[in-house]
């Protein structure tokens, strides 16, 4: 088994077909084919099924290209560790947010890295927090940015900010009047939330099992249940980095939680054995000028990060 098979079965998976693969490879199909069948004996497995169309792994096969998409990934970062310090930044750097993050964090990365770290090249994707932690055991993704804990121990949690949560409220809503809003008056009504949908969680939904915000809200925008309580009336509950992306005539139907004061922590997930350490501080540099420091967890407010 070499590498360079290891990298033909990935081009293969990537692409779905022998001939494509062959040709991005810059190999004859029947070379590859039989790089590829040599693998396949040794392993005494079948990778692919080659009668599907397009060409499929195998049960088995897909195993065998995750476990060579982590291998390949494990041999970069040791030929990163003999690179300089400069050459260090430079190359692709994947980053994978959850969506009530990126739009806060996005623009701003781009910013930051474009300006400071041209020779990056810096690609970003929205993800489910399950989705992203399963990409970076795969070695799919580079660093995730999720909502904590993380609770895994293959991965290395890093406290970026934390924020509060903040009620939007409809001027109808007998809470409009209130200068803050109790927890337990939220859990009293239907609250609009994006989950499997955009629906309302029922009162009796929200006070069964623990309360967090990433299990209301997993997918969509937070600017779409803004809209949603405008023209229909009611309540949603929105980060405090989005309170700037209301615009300031709908300011006012903002109200502070109070009893308890719900958050989360925002936080950079990364394999237990990424050594990027440059890449990794360059991210944190960016999140320092883009969060407002008094949201800032004390871990990056110290300085430079070591791995």
């Amino acid at each position: 088994m070499t590498l360079q098979q290891l990298r033909y079965i990935m081009a293969i998976d990537q692409y779905g077909h022998f001939g494509k693969a062959a040709e991005a490879c810059g190999l004859t199909q029947s070379t590859l084919s039989l790089m590829v069948k040599k693998l396949e004996e040794e392993l005494d497995v079948r990778i692919f099924d080659r009668d599907a169309h397009p060409v499929t792994p195998t049960e088995i096969g897909r195993k065998v290209i995750d476990g060579a998409k982590v291998v390949l990934y494990n041999v970069e970062q040791i030929a990163e560790m003999t690179r300089s310090e400069k050459d260090i930044l430079t190359g692709p750097l994947r980053i994978a947010l959850i969506s009530t993050v990126a739009p806060v964090l996005i623009p701003g990365l781009f910013k930051h890295i474009g300006d400071n770290y041209p020779s990056i090249s810096l690609q970003t994707e929205e993800m489910l927090s399950e989705t992203i932690k399963d990409k970076l055991r795969k070695a799919e993704v580079d660093m995730g940015i999720m909502s904590g804990p993380v609770k895994d121990a293959d991965l290395l949690e890093i406290p970026l900010y934390h924020e509060r949560f903040l009620a939007y409220v409809s001027s109808n809503n007998p809470a409009y009047a209130q200068e803050s809003i109790r927890m337990e008056d939220i859990l009293d009504q239907p609250v609009w939330i994006i989950r499997d949908g955009l629906r309302q969680l029922d009162p009796s939904e929200l006070k069964t099992g623990e309360i967090t915000y990433d299990r209301f809200f997993e997918g969509g925008r937070v600017g779409i249940l803004i809209q949603v309580v405008n023209n229909n009336g009611g309540i949603t509950i929105i980060p405090e980095t989005h309170s700037n992306f209301i615009l300031y005539s709908q300011q006012n139907c903002l109200r502070p939680i109070v009893d308890p004061v719900p958050g989360r922590t925002i936080s950079m997930v990364i394999r237990a054995d990424y050594i990027h350490e440059a890449k990794l501080n360059a991210v944190v540099d960016a999140v320092r000028r883009i969060i407002p420091g008094t949201l800032l967890e004390g871990v990056i407010r110290k300085g430079r990060l070591s791995l």
